[in-house]
């Protein structure tokens, strides 16, 4: 049995199309995007839009975009979308990928005003500016692989016995020495919250403070298994609850989740604001 969190029926997810049948249109529809509030979540986690306790962005890799030049020629780009953490709402990723879609018979006269028409949707449907850069230039894009850097928590060998969340793992999880460092795994697993369909990715927790059992943190990371919740929520919820049960001065959480439909979504959260941005992609991106 999946668990949801509390709000999964909430009036504003009903009129989504997530979940449901669609007619794929390939002339342009800026009304084909959908956001969902943050505030979904954030209230569950008691968390207030004008004192939120973490900064960060959603980072958007575009894959699958395509549209006609001014003589009819087809053109295609890959793009980076960067979403900021207190927008009203995050981008729902089907209404995304169904928008992109909308470019694909659509005449625009460059790249450049492209890249001006998503800016202007997107930041409309966050109802915050959003940042958006396109690359046409594919031969000399270089886009390599990479890798967390830190210690990986996946060879721990450890029996589990439970899939469903639970911040119960998190209980004394700091113990006296102080540390900084950084912890990874790849083992991350959660569940579309109106489709239950699985989300894979991998996530990358980097602080300062007490240090953390590596067992009781894998636990609390596998108990996301059977959790039906958005990404940017998912990775919301893991750090709120390692500020509240951990000993931590400051704290980074990254998820990279793997793509699906051309797009894939790697929020960050942490305790202090930065334009830095690693988008390193991962072997099963």
């Amino acid at each position: 049995m999946n668990q949801k969190p509390l709000y999964d029926q909430d009036a504003a997810l009903k009129n989504l199309s997530l979940g449901k049948s669609t007619t794929y249109k390939n002339i342009y529809d800026a009304s084909l995007l959908q956001g969902v509030p943050r505030s979904l979540n954030r209230d569950e986690l008691q968390l207030s839009a004008d004192k939120l306790p973490f900064y960060g962005f959603d980072l958007w890799n575009i894959y699958e975009l395509s549209w006609l030049n001014s003589k009819g020629k087809p053109m295609v780009a890959t793009g980076v979308v960067k979403v900021p953490f207190d927008s009203d709402n995050l981008i729902e990723s089907k209404s995304f990928k169904l928008y992109l879609n909308s470019f694909n018979q659509t005449k625009f006269a460059s790249i450049a005003e492209v890249q001006k028409v998503l800016t202007a949707d997107l930041s409309d449907c966050a109802n915050k500016a959003v940042d958006v850069v396109l690359n046409a230039d594919l031969d000399n894009f270089s886009d390599k692989l990479g890798t967390f850097t830190g210690e990986c928590l996946d060879s721990l060998d450890i029996e589990i016995d439970n899939y469903h969340f639970t911040t119960t793992y998190l209980q004394d999880i700091s113990s006296n020495v102080q540390v900084t460092e950084t912890l990874y795994s790849h083992l991350l697993k959660s569940n579309c919250l109106i489709t239950s369909q699985p989300d894979w990715g991998s996530i990358e927790i980097s602080y300062t403070g007490k240090k953390l059992d590596r067992e009781k943190l894998l636990r609390y990371l596998i108990s996301f298994r059977q959790h039906n919740e958005f990404h940017e929520q998912c990775v919301e919820r893991i750090y709120c609850d390692l500020m509240k049960f951990g000993e931590i001065d400051s704290l980074s959480v990254y998820a990279r989740y793997t793509r699906r439909g051309g797009l894939d979504i790697n929020p960050l959260r942490a305790t202090e604001s930065t334009n830095k941005t690693n988008n390193t992609r991962l072997l099963r991106q």
